[in-house]
């Protein structure tokens, strides 16, 4: 009986080489092998793992076969390792993908081989695309944005507020955030071939929490409710009030939600809330609200990757995140959770329409 693991490391990726190393005569003896195999009953995957391939070249060998038998499977483009596609022809699919995003690989090994009539598995087009300078990854959501100098403009006055406060005075960040009793999959180191999940959630319940952050203190004071409104706006500058009793003005930066402005709070603020100074920062500019990264921490924490039994139990975990989480851990999370504003400018995109 042979024993395994009988090669070295080195002499086991020399014999991988040789087995993925494509050629004129080897190349399709191993696609009819695969097509062997699939009529054996062999899965996809089960082909792949035998023959050390990735499951896309399987499938485009199978492609092959079904369009035209052996002779078209042999018309694969069983090369070296030199290039397949000329300059002129690299060049002209740097312009293609540049102007229109291909969001699989399997898009652009068809459209290479539509074009230029040559094939290449899917290890073979990563390789490619990585020479070639592009790389998988999603575009920025860029949201709607006030112009640089408005953005420019609002951080220069906030340094100005903090440069000018008072011994006692405060400065909070507000804003309303609406956790979903949703898991949420989220990328992360796992090994090779370990089918790992994570159990989804059946409701679409959600929690309705309106808070304000000090970044100083790393205090978030909330306001839990069944819905933000201008009440529950008037809850949370309540809870400032009494929060900072000492305070000689507590100067909340808000974003511009229609309760945010609502009447009964301004008539609020000029009875029982003078203590209070109301900032409104530009429309559609959440980069500069500090409080935006605490949401993003938050459902990080909470919903990546986390499975709970009941919507008791994902509410009890967000509690627990404020309740003793954000105190206990804010000289790490006040690294993510500053004011140090990044200031988006949209001329430094290319904004796919």
């Amino acid at each position: 009986m042979i024993k395994r693991g009988f090669l070295t490391t080195e002499e086991r990726q020399g014999l991988l080489a040789r087995v993925r190393r494509p050629s004129g005569m080897h190349g399709p003896a191993r696609g009819a092998h695969a097509m062997l195999l699939l009529d054996d009953g062999l899965s996809v995957p089960e082909v792949a793992r035998l023959m050390y391939l990735d499951d896309d070249t399987v499938y485009q060998w199978h492609r092959l076969w079904t369009e035209g038998g052996a002779a078209r499977l042999s018309e694969f483009g069983w090369k070296g390792s030199s290039p397949r596609l000329s300059s002129e022809q690299e060049a002209a699919l740097v312009a293609v993908l540049t102007a229109r995003l291909f969001t699989t690989t399997a898009e652009v090994i068809a459209l290479v081989e539509e074009r230029f009539a040559v094939g290449y598995s899917r290890s073979g087009m990563i390789k490619l695309l990585t020479r070639l300078g592009f790389e998988y990854r999603k575009p920025k959501a860029l949201p709607r944005l006030p112009s640089v100098e408005v953005q420019e403009a609002f951080v220069a006055a906030y340094e100005t507020l903090l440069n000018g406060l008072q011994a006692k005075d405060q400065v909070v960040f507000g804003d309303a955030v609406h956790p979903e009793y949703q898991t949420r999959p989220a990328h992360g180191w796992i090994m090779k071939g370990d089918p790992v999940a994570v159990s989804r959630t059946a409701g679409r319940q959600r929690l309705n929490l309106h808070g304000a952050l000090n970044l100083e203190t790393g205090a978030c004071h909330m306001v839990e409710t069944e819905v933000v409104n201008a009440e529950t706006t008037i809850a949370l500058l309540s809870r400032l009030l009494t929060a900072y009793p000492e305070a000689g003005t507590i100067h909340v930066i808000l974003d511009n939600a229609r309760y945010h402005h609502a009447k009964i709070v301004g008539e609020w603020l000029k009875t029982d809330g003078k203590r209070l100074n109301l900032i409104f920062l530009p429309p559609y500019a959440p980069n500069l609200n500090a409080i935006e990264r605490l949401w993003a921490v938050l459902h990080k924490a909470i919903t990546h990757n986390k499975f709970y039994h009941s919507f008791n139990d994902f509410a009890k975990a967000v509690q627990t995140f404020f309740r003793d989480t954000l105190p206990n851990e804010w000289d790490r999370i006040r690294d993510v959770v500053s004011d140090t504003f990044h200031i988006i400018n949209r001329e430094n995109f290319r904004v796919l329409t």
